[in-house]
């Protein structure tokens, strides 16, 4: 299983970016698919996160009303879209998976993710 990201670059504040994570090889990657992020000298946080077939969308505080997260009806690809970008959200982004109970999935802790991207860079400025 791999997971593969895109979409990343850069952009000014107020801009927007949507990022993509596509699933190769024997595509099951969990029922739970998250999007995390990592900046220079800090931990990785929780960002986004999605029950594969159920409705819920977990959201971390600092990203609430501005990213969505998404996926395509095939299960293939899951997308994270961003606006109203802000210097603070310049990282690295990571698509995750994994077989979690659905308040499991919304803890969005990255010890329980099993499924990993290689990671994409966002930069805003």
């Amino acid at each position: 299983v791999q997971l593969v990201e895109s979409g990343g670059g850069s952009v000014q504040a107020g801009g927007s970016l949507t990022l993509s994570c596509a699933a190769s090889g024997y595509t099951y990657t969990g029922n739970c698919m998250g999007w995390f992020r990592q900046a220079p000298g800090q931990a990785r946080e929780g960002v986004a996160g999605a029950v594969i077939g159920g409705g819920s969308r977990y959201y971390a505080d600092s990203v609430k009303n501005r990213f969505t997260i998404s996926r395509d009806d095939a299960g293939k690809m899951v997308y994270l879209q961003m606006n109203s970008l802000k210097p603070d959200d310049t990282a690295m982004y990571y698509c995750a998976g994994a077989d979690l109970y659905t308040w499991d999935c919304e803890r969005l802790l990255s010890s329980d993710f099993t499924y990993w991207g290689q990671g994409t860079q966002v930069t805003v400025s």
